[in-house]
């Protein structure tokens, strides 16, 4: 085949493997180092004439400009690596004769692959299979200009320098198969093993350019360790892109492409050439470049992560300590544990009482009778007490309590439920002033807590019908204990836990239960305040005047039954029960029996009436007396014998016997049945504690003298207020109305009002008979003679009965009399009835009672505007 017109063989006619090419002049004028070169094998022929160019042609087409970098967009900048020793430095141990010679100074190594720009699809696809390839860590030696145009100029001239031996190639080979095989385990290597390895390859590398001088050849013919993963090194990169094409027959460079297809598939580059028989020139050993500095690695900076991770890990470690300690100390443990921290749980505990704000006690019209007032209790924690003695001695003078008394109040001692007592009353309802100062005196263990105290702002007024409280608010006598829970209400309770030693106080945070305490309801008398003072005033003045010993009022309403007012003599202040003996506190109207006397004669001739065993103008016949029972009943104010009286007659004089004339008549049977019907021997309940019942005598229980006694008050035991209400029954038209002293009650919670149940009545007499019976009783305050004339009241026609008997203690009758009056006014239409009692050593009831009478019912008719009587007083035939 003839050569082609450029000189260059064709693809088939380059020289075969090993061949020599045209060796230089033998004058010595000169190397021409690209004919000097020769092809290692058909994988340089191809890197070195890609499709048959030539060696010119590619150099023309891929020459990069010479920076020194790398233009290869695909191929990372090479680094230096241990310590920045040159990339001969870092080769795979081989044996000296093996090593190439490092390349000279001033030969021409291009910066960067001839074949990965001119086949850079070929390039795409080795890196299109991950892992194929590994980036070269080497760093890129820096592009020399004058060597490159000198190779240039070289192979424009046709020079070139002689091909390698077989021999040659077989160690280049070597090596870089060795080199390989160091490359895949210097990542296994450590720093220390890598140096020696380093140093070892660089002494062989000096060694292996000796030899290349000595055979005339320079280590830019190589190329350097293969490349991992069959991607060349930077060594090979240079060779390859610095080859020099044989030069053919004809005396032009040899295209490697056009080798056969059999050589292009040969791996492994040819062996070195033989040396050319002519002497070479000398070589000039290559100058190696100083190590460039590296700068020390930077200090390693502090992990914030890894300080931030052992930071949780602490902190949850710590949480989760504490939550099973918890556990342990809730759930965990025996029984006997769980119970010794329930016991000193208790040990810190302190209870308070709450005091529930007690109702108020009014009058009819709102008016306080009786109220709670703010005040202070003083109570001790005796656990804290540390010296009982010298604390009482300085709160005795403060309190009024003697030392004694408090020393045992401040003692240690168990609960009930057990446990030591930390809560003891010393106190209560102490004056504001008075706390401040115990306060102020700091005693370890004593302290002061909002309290009430009972108030009576009238004092006296009603006090034995309100009662009073004692220390702990409890209902003692009166209004105030009958309804005491009421009027009291719920205490309430704060429980909370102290410290010890010097810290004994709430602990803020501890345990603390609040019970609110719920306030008492407030009760609404039916007593007005004003007749009540005006009452209690006239019979304190009429038993002093008297001497009596004991005296009560009682002021009804005809109508309803309410009790306007109600006195007992003596009074005494509710506000200081304790200065008072409790014989002064009762309430005599409803405690005190006595034979009612001369006033029960209104009942037997009251049933008489209403028997019709009499009428108005029947005549009773009396005489000096009569016996009865082995014994002799008269009348105070005798007549003579055969007197003949009418039965105002009989009420005017107040006759025993015709009284018990009329009553024999009646019976026991109906006497006996018509005493109950107007309320005796019962308690009223009209609203006060320990009221009396009285007692009657059944007619089985009669004896001899009680035909005698009982129909005219004697043998029957009854209170004021039992025979001031039956006096009602006469005022009403004949009905009986329960008497009752409460009118309403008033809710603590929401001031609803509650009216009481309306009062227990029944029909005692026709009306009738109870309006001839009322006309018939004003006799006794306007006849001549009657024994009520001092209970009349001017312009008011007045109707009731004078009474003496005798005062029942214990068993047995007193030797004074019980002197008492009962009436109404004004007789035609009674508004009110008025009972008045007194116990004197001499007199009666007209003497005692029916002047004090007079004053209250003219008060009370005063006092709620009752017009005056307007039709005259009826006259009165009292005798036949």
């Amino acid at each position: 085949m003839p050569p082609r017109a450029d000189g260059t063989p064709r693809r088939g006619q380059e020289p075969r493997r090993g061949a020599s090419p045209d060796l230089p002049p033998a004058d010595g004028s000169g190397r021409d180092d690209d004919r000097a070169r020769g092809f290692g094998g058909i994988g340089d022929a191809r890197a070195y004439t890609p499709r048959g160019r030539t060696v010119r042609e590619g150099d023309q087409r891929t020459r990069s400009p010479r920076t020194g970098r790398n233009t290869d967009p695909f191929r990372p900048a090479l680094q230096v690596l241990d310590g920045g020793r040159p990339v001969r430095d870092r080769r795979p141990e081989v044996e000296a004769e093996d090593e190439p010679e490092p390349p000279r100074r001033g030969q021409d190594k291009p910066g960067r692959d001839a074949q990965s720009q001119r086949e850079p699809g070929r390039e795409k696809r080795g890196r299109e299979r991950p892992g194929r390839e590994l980036p070269d860590q080497r760093p890129e030696r820096p592009a020399r200009e004058p060597r490159a145009r000198a190779a240039e100029d070289r192979a424009v001239r046709g020079e070139g320098r002689p091909t390698l031996s077989r021999a040659a190639e077989a160690r280049a080979a070597k090596a870089r198969a060795a080199e390989g095989r160091g490359t895949q385990s210097r990542g296994t290597q450590s720093r220390a093993a890598q140096s020696r390895a380093a140093q070892g390859r660089a002494a062989q590398g000096r060694a292996a350019q000796d030899r290349a001088a000595q055979d005339g050849f320079d280590d830019d013919e190589w190329d350097e360790t293969p490349r991992r993963g069959g991607r060349a090194t930077a060594g090979a990169t240079r060779a390859r892109s610095t080859a020099n094409p044989r030069r053919g027959a004809a005396g032009g460079r040899t295209d490697a492409s056009a080798r056969t297809g059999r050589e292009r598939k040969v791996a492994a580059p040819p062996g070195p050439r033989r040396a050319p028989a002519r002497s070479a020139a000398p070589v000039r050993p290559g100058a190696r470049r100083p190590a460039p500095l590296i700068p020390a690695e930077p200090p390693r900076l502090a992990n914030g992560t890894r300080r931030l991770r052992l930071g949780t890990v602490l902190a949850l470690t710590l949480f989760v300590a504490i939550g099973v300690r918890l556990v342990v100390l809730q759930v965990g443990g025996s029984a006997a544990a769980a119970d010794s921290l329930l016991e000193q749980r208790e040990k810190r505990l302190t209870e308070v009482v709450l005091p529930a704000p007690r109702g108020s006690i009014l009058d009819s019209s709102g008016a306080v009778l009786a109220h709670s007032v703010e005040a202070r209790y003083i109570y001790a924690d005796p656990e804290m007490i540390k010296d009982p003695v010298a604390a009482a001695a300085r709160l005795s003078p403060k309190l009024g309590i003697p030392p004694s008394k408090l020393i045992q109040l401040m003692a240690k001692k168990k609960r009930p439920g057990g446990g030591p007592s930390r809560f003891e009353y010393l106190a209560r309802g102490v004056d504001i002033a008075v706390a401040d100062e115990i306060a102020a005196m700091k005693i370890p263990g004593i302290s002061s807590d909002r309290d009430e105290r009972r108030d009576i702002p009238g004092a006296d007024l009603a006090a034995n019908l309100i009662g009073f409280t004692g220390d702990d608010h409890t209902g003692l006598e009166g209004i105030e204990a009958r309804y005491d829970e009421l009027l009291r209400g719920t205490d309430g309770k704060r429980v909370f836990e102290i410290g010890r030693g010097d810290l004994a106080m709430e602990i803020p945070g501890g345990y603390h239960r609040q019970d609110d305490a719920s306030p008492g309801s407030s009760i609404q008398l039916t007593i007005n305040r004003d007749l009540q003072f005006e009452v209690q005033r006239v019979l304190s003045q009429q038993g002093e005047k008297s001497n009596a010993t004991v005296a009560a009022a009682v002021v009804l309403n005809a109508k309803t039954g309410e009790v306007l007012a109600q006195a007992s003599y003596p009074a005494y202040n509710a506000a200081k029960p304790g200065d008072f003996k409790p014989k002064d506190r009762e309430d005599v109207a409803t405690s005190v029996i006595a034979d009612p006397g001369s006033t029960h004669k209104a009942f037997t001739i009251g049933a008489a009436l209403e028997e019709g065993v009499i009428t108005r103008d029947s005549l009773i016949t009396v005489g000096p007396g009569l016996k009865r029972g082995g014994y002799d009943f008269t009348d105070t104010h005798r007549l003579p014998a055969g007197t003949r009286l009418t039965i105002p007659g009989v009420l005017a004089y107040s006759s025993n016997v015709g009284t018990i004339r009329i009553a024999d008549k009646l019976g026991k049977e109906k006497l006996y049945d018509y005493q109950q019907r107007f309320g005796l021997g019962r308690a009223t309940n009209v609203g006060m504690p320990g009221e009396a019942t009285g007692r009657l005598l059944a007619p089985g229980e009669w004896s001899g003298s009680a035909s005698g006694s009982v129909p005219i008050g004697m043998s029957v035991d009854a209170t004021l207020i039992q025979m001031t209400a039956g006096y009602g029954a006469i005022a009403n038209d004949g009905t009986y109305i329960q008497p009752h002293l409460i009118k309403s009650t008033i809710s603590g919670r929401n001031g609803s009002v509650t009216p009481t149940p309306a009062p227990e009545t029944h029909r005692v007499l026709s009306a009738g008979t109870a309006k001839q019976l009322r006309e018939m009783m004003e006799s006794v305050v306007d006849a001549e003679g009657g024994t009520g004339g001092r209970a009349a009241v001017d312009g008011y026609r007045v109707a009731g009965k004078t009474g003496t008997g005798k005062m029942l203690v214990e068993g047995q009758y007193t030797k004074h009399n019980a002197g008492s009056f009962i009436g109404m006014a004004p007789a035609e239409d009674p508004q009110f009835v008025i009972g008045v009692f007194a116990d004197v050593p001499d007199g009666t009831g007209g003497d005692v009672a029916a002047p004090a009478f007079s004053k209250m019912m003219s008060s009370a008719l005063r006092h709620y505007r009752v017009p005056p009587s307007g039709n005259p007083e009826p006259t009165f035939k009292l005798k036949g």
